[in-house]
């Protein structure tokens, strides 16, 4: 999450937003095929939310470091997963450094987390301090939805549906849309015994495009890059994709002090 800490109060809406056994399922295959051939062993999961990349990851038997600036939600991905020697949770911002002696092997922020960086900029940062984080020939991966794939205008209501709250049932109402070179999630939660009583919330997500990423990872030390627009490994198409997924390697030849140009 960003310093902002969107949906923060929202942590059981935005676990029952999810259908995570599906879309675990589905990403699972994309990352255990780069992560078996790039030898991870070690890996933090920058942004993790909730947890629920991090413990799949952590099954496999690759040791793994969970941080997100919610108390929240490192609160949950404990109660979900627990916490041992091979998987722990930090709360840490987008702006604090990762620090790992020795470095992780890869670097992982997905689910759209990036976006909520606040500005192109500081998503660039990131995206230096993750490969600062890794070994020479150690990877990232960060993914975000393709805005530009959104037409420009009003929100497209995605999903409505009744959950059990802690005080009691609510409607759950998520939409998204694009606004010029910016996306908005639309969040909206009444209490279905007292629907006056709604609330809602609006996260702005950076434009982020393949560009933005490239050159922050070229900046950073990367020398291998690869983009592709969905879990299936198919090529990122600007207009068409649904996701903006970055693959990149740090310069197998840099030194650990030449990482972290941000």
């Amino acid at each position: 999450m960003t310093n902002d800490q969107p949906f923060n109060q929202w942590v059981d809406v935005y676990e029952a937003l999810v259908d995570w056994p599906r879309r675990l399922d589905h990403e699972g295959p994309f990352y255990r095929r780069f992560f078996d051939s790039g030898g991870v062993r070690r890996l933090v999961d920058v942004a993790c939310g909730t947890g629920h990349h991090a413990a799949l990851f952590h099954r496999w038997g690759v040791t793994v470091e969970g941080s997100d600036i919610s108390g929240e939600m490192i609160q949950r991905a404990r109660a979900l997963h627990g916490q041992r020697e091979m998987l722990h949770w930090v709360v840490r911002g987008f702006e604090e450094p990762i620090a790992a002696q020795p470095p992780f092997d890869a670097a992982v922020c997905v689910g759209n987390s990036l976006a909520l960086a606040g500005t192109v900029e500081a998503a660039q940062r990131v995206i230096g301090r993750m490969l600062a984080a890794v070994r020479p020939g150690g990877l990232i991966v960060v993914q975000v939805l393709n805005l530009w794939s959104m037409p420009d205008g009003p929100c497209r209501w995605q999903k409505c549906f009744r959950m059990k709250g802690r005080q009691g049932d609510l409607l759950v109402v998520k939409g998204a849309h694009r606004s010029g070179g910016s996306g908005f999630v639309n969040l909206i939660v009444a209490p279905l015994d007292q629907p006056a009583k709604m609330e809602s919330e609006s996260v702005c997500l950076v434009g982020l495009d393949a560009e933005v990423f490239e050159r922050a990872a070229r900046d950073n030390g990367a020398t291998r890059i690869e983009f592709h627009g969905g879990y299936d490994g198919q090529a990122y198409q600007r207009e068409s994709s649904t996701d903006l997924i970055l693959v990149a390697w740090r310069n197998p030849e840099q030194g650990e002090a030449d990482g972290d140009r941000s």
